[in-house]
């Protein structure tokens, strides 16, 4: 069932997800879709999320944004006090002054996560909640696995400490599975789409923003318009319940990735292997962490990560 409606309010508006938005015209959604998307999410019961680009809008847009009630994502520097400030990059990162309300979203290459990683770990007292994003995923090799694991290691150790000392700083990475009982993943395509600056839907930012090239079918297939409604084809697939490896998976902190999927897998509700695997390191981590913290007696919600043998579902899949 449908929550949230992202509404991206120019063909510029920040990448807070794996894909590069390749857009670099800006084009402002027109001021009458802007107001009838508003109008849309109030029928439909949907809270709205914001994308904002890296320039102020004219006063006639913030007018009609604050008519509803709604969260902000908006890049670094900008000019709007957002709930969820987007890092793209290590410079964002280091030249941030950290607002204890404020989410933040790192976006990070592999190769720049491993050179940086410590960085995270000398910020994490300052930052209440940070999700780091990687954007190549479907890029990772053996060799970097073992490499990432090893990034994470220094990362769990400081999380320990914190938590041990009474704070309770959230990173996605190692944090998340550490709370959760169930799959919490973008879901996008079921509870959540996304109306794009020309006035269409979409299943998420990124069938919209990324190169063409990584979207099979055509340019940007989108999913209805504010006129026709949502015309989602197959809308089950976006489900939990039809991705056989997912819907029996316990790597509830995965972002299960629909674009990642699509591009890597050209299904939307198939992961790649590299997707998969780099969620086992984190939750296998973070069943480490877990462990780790409550031997100092420090409470915890009553999570059980299990020990497997494994860190892709496929290798060890029941056929279906």
């Amino acid at each position: 069932m449908l929550k949230y409606l992202i509404i991206l309010l120019d063909d510029t508006s920040t990448s807070y997800c794996h894909y590069e938005n390749e857009k670099k015209e800006r084009k402002l959604i027109a001021l009458e879709d802007l107001k009838a998307s508003i109008l849309f999410a109030m029928k439909e019961n949907l809270m709205i999320q914001f994308v904002y680009p890296d320039y102020e809008l004219p006063q006639e847009y913030k007018d009609a944004i604050h008519t509803i009630d709604h969260s902000k994502i908006v890049p670094a520097g900008s000019s709007e006090k957002g709930d969820v400030v987007v890092l793209n990059g290590w410079t964002d990162f280091n030249e941030c002054l950290f607002q204890e309300e404020t989410a933040y979203v790192l976006r990070t290459g592999k190769d720049e996560f491993f050179k940086n990683h410590l960085q995270i770990k000398d910020a994490l007292s300052r930052i209440l909640r940070l999700n780091v994003v990687l954007t190549d995923v479907e890029t990772f090799t053996d060799a970097d696995f073992d490499t990432y694991k090893q990034c994470l290691q220094p990362l769990a150790e400081e999380v320990e400490k914190l938590y041990v000392s009474g704070m309770a700083q959230q990173l996605n990475l190692l944090t998340d599975r550490m709370m959760l009982t169930t799959m919490n993943n973008c879901n996008a395509g079921w509870e959540n789409v996304t109306l794009a600056p020309d006035g269409k839907f979409y299943v998420c930012p990124a069938f919209y923003q990324a190169d063409s090239k990584t979207v099979i079918e055509d340019k940007a297939p989108c999913i209805g318009d504010l006129l026709h409604g949502l015309d989602i084809k197959n809308p089950q697939l976006y489900r939990l319940t039809h991705a056989p490896l997912c819907r029996n998976c316990d790597a509830y902190q995965c972002k299960r990735c629909i674009w990642l999927n699509r591009k890597t897998t050209l299904e939307v509700n198939t992961p790649s292997h590299e997707q998969c695997v780099v969620a086992h390191l984190e939750r296998n981590v973070s069943r480490e962490l877990l462990a780790n913290i409550r031997k100092h007696g420090t409470f915890m919600p009553e999570v059980e990560i299990k020990e497997i043998a494994y860190l892709d579902p496929f290798d060890v899949r029941k056929e279906w």
